[in-house]
Formats: C-alpha cells, sequence, structure tokens
C-alpha cells in the first residue's frame, strides 16, 4: 500500500465523523478498527442524548464542541432522515439546598450560548412533568434524543462515498515516526501502513496509541480511568415525555431517566471506576437495582422498585481518576515532535453530540499543517 494521506485509528462516532469529514477525491484517507465493525464500545453504549451544552465550563472544548455539534447533529438529521426527536430536558432541584447549584447551571448554559434554558418552579413542573417531584428545576428546549447506530451509519456510509477504507479486525503494534509521516505495524494486515498524518481516535484505549508514538502519556496528562456505567430500564413506560435529570456530581450526569424512540423507559448510568482490561465485562450487577430506585425516587416519588431490571452497561475513557472534570484532549502533537499526528484522548460525553463540531476543529488542525 503506496503512502496513505491520513490514517484515522478508531471508528467509534468521533473516528467516523472524523473520516467523513475529510475523505474526498483528493486526499485518500485509511481507518483503522480492532472490532469487526464501527461503534463496537463507548459509542453503542451510552444514553443516546443530544445535549445541549450547559454542563460544561464556559470556554472549554466540551462547552464550545457540545453547542456547536448539537446544531450540526439537528441539521443532519432534518436532511438526511436520521432519527431524533427534541424532548426536552429538566433537571431536577430536590431539595432547596440545590437550588442554588441549579442556578448555576442556568448561567453556565447562557454563557456557553444554550438556547431555550429557562428555571422552573415547582408549580411549572408539576404542570410540564407530573409524576416528577422536585423544588425547582431547568428546563431545556435543545436536548433531545438520537439513534447513535444510525448516526454512525450515516458517518460511514458518506466516509466510503467519498473514498475512505475501512480496515476491520485490525489493530495498531507498533508506531514508527519516519522524516514525512509515520508507519504503523497493524495485527491482522499483511504489511506496514505508511501515513503522512496519523488522527488517533482510539476512544478507550486512544492513551495506549498515544504512548506507542513515543509520548509519555503521564507527563503530558493523557493517562486513560475507565469509569463503567450501569442501565436498569423500567418494564412500562412512563407518563413522561421529556428526559429527566438529576444535579450533576463529582462523576457525571447522575441517575437520569431517558426515553428510546420505542418510548421506552430507562435510568442511568452510575459510574465507578474500573480495572482496564483487554475485553472488558459489559455485566449488570443486580445488586445495584436498589441504589438505582432510591436515587430515582428523589424526584420520581411513585416508582416502584420490581419495575426495574437490568438493562445494558458502557465504559468511558476519563481523564481523571477520581471522575472529576477534565476537558477534550485534541491536538496537532508537533510541538511533541510528532507532526501530523492528532490527539483526541478523553472524549467521552458530550463526544457523542460534539462528534460533527469534533470533526471540523481536527480539519481545522491540519489546517495549520499547511
Amino acid at each position: 500500500m503506496d503512502e496513505i494521506d491520513v490514517v484515522i485509528i478508531g471508528a467509534g462516532a468521533v473516528g467516523l465523523a472524523v473520516a467523513r469529514r475529510l475523505s474526498g477525491p483528493d486526499r485518500q484517507v485509511v481507518v483503522i478498527e480492532r472490532h469487526a465493525r464501527y461503534g463496537m464500545e463507548t459509542s453503542s453504549r451510552n444514553s443516546e442524548v443530544i445535549h445541549a451544552g450547559f454542563y460544561y465550563p464556559a470556554g472549554t472544548l466540551k462547552a464550545r464542541l457540545c453547542v456547536a455539534g448539537r446544531r450540526l447533529l439537528y441539521d443532519f438529521c432534518r436532511r438526511h432522515g436520521i432519527f431524533c426527536r427534541k424532548t426536552g430536558k429538566l433537571v431536577a432541584a430536590c431539595s432547596e439546598d440545590e437550588t442554588a447549584k441549579l442556578e448555576k447551571l442556568y448561567e453556565q448554559g447562557q454563557a456557553n450560548g444554550v438556547e431555550g434554558l429557562r428555571l422552573l418552579t415547582r408549580s411549572d413542573i408539576g404542570r410540564m412533568a407530573p409524576g416528577v417531584s422536585a423544588v425547582a428545576g431547568l428546563w431545556s428546549d435543545e436536548t433531545g434524543i438520537i439513534n447513535s447506530e444510525d448516526l454512525m451509519r450515516f458517518y460511514w456510509a458518506q466516509a466510503q462515498e467519498r473514498g475512505a477504507i475501512f480496515l476491520w479486525n485490525c489493530e495498531v503494534k507498533e508506531i514508527e515516526p519516519k522524516s514525512h509521516g509515520y508507519r504503523l505495524h497493524v495485527q491482522g494486515n499483511d504489511e506496514p501502513i505508511d501515513a503522512h498524518i496519523v488522527i488517533n481516535a482510539a476512544g478507550l484505549n486512544a492513551d495506549t496509541i498515544a504512548q506507542k508514538a513515543g509520548i509519555n502519556i503521564d507527563e503530558a496528562g493523557y493517562r486513560l480511568f475507565w469509569f463503567k456505567g450501569e442501565y436498569f430500564s423500567l418494564r412500562k413506560p412512563l407518563p413522561i415525555i421529556p428526559l429527566i435529570y438529576p444535579l450533576p456530581s463529582k462523576h457525571g450526569l447522575g441517575i437520569h431517566l431517558t426515553i428510546d424512540r420505542q418510548g421506552r423507559h430507562r435510568l442511568g448510568p452510575n459510574a465507578f471506576a474500573i480495572e482496564r482490561a483487554q475485553t472488558p465485562s459489559y455485566d449488570i450487577d443486580p445488586s445495584h437495582r436498589e441504589v438505582f430506585w432510591k436515587e430515582a425516587r428523589r424526584y420520581l416519588p411513585g416508582l416502584q422498585f420490581d419495575e426495574l431490571q437490568p438493562g445494558t452497561a458502557g465504559i468511558r475513557p476519563k481523564l481523571s481518576s477520581d471522575g472529576s472534570f477534565r476537558d477534550f484532549i485534541i491536538t496537532e502533537e508537533s510541538k511533541r515532535g510528532l507532526p501530523g499526528w492528532v490527539n483526541l484522548i478523553g472524549i467521552e460525553s458530550p463526544g457523542l453530540t460534539a462528534s460533527p463540531a469534533i470533526a471540523e476543529y481536527v480539519a481545522d488542525c491540519l489546517k495549520l499543517l499547511t
């Protein structure tokens, strides 16, 4: 294989979005994926929520790319027949001492340019979401749901139409920087692959790939920590349309209530650190049902314990060992002596929402090289 213009490592939602954006008649793009198809890890094991963008500190990549990505997603869905629905979302303050945090979220959303936010009283909530108990709330018009499989299929199909090549069941084992690019030794491919530009979108293992390229991931602050999140499904749908969220916690957005395209509800995720493994377990611990029930009953007091049943689980890559906030890392690594190497590390929530904007950001990074 001749030298490739761009190699993308990882075919999750972000890698696919980048492949769609960069591929074309004047640029050869190859995507290397260690699984048998796209989206086998974090991208297909999440809440499938289109986030409005008010959770993240103003000026951060998470804030900027979430807001921009959300707008692009709704446009993609409208123009290309991808399933999405603006459900709206209620963030519930379940006690008086939580109202100050709610107001800070509102102010942060205003600073981020998020449309359709308003603070609600207890009586407002009673009218908008019967059955939900809260002393106050934050309403988001622009929050919605999407089918991640539909979105990834769209990215993949358009990338292919534009000439991108996908190598499945291939895993990068060794990376050699060259004078004008990189040589990738790939298990599952007969010959090494030479590339002028490499995009590291390897998700859960993006730090491992960066390390193979010669980066000290501890000095750089690139080491990832895995956090597992479980979901419990509800046996019967509730008469509630909007998504219901508690106030966010240190580890994430809290155990929230979401709905899918069939109208089925589920609760989750929780978040707890796990050891990294070659083949991680996505099993659900049934004993966690009581914690889910107790957390959800703070805003859904009528929820019955036996309504909960084990659902799915996912794993997200975090850049802090305690799960606290860290921004996305999206950077071209010339300053580390790796020109044309772009790292995308710690791409957790709101990565699905931000995926089209992340692709644009990567394209802008590469323009600086020309």
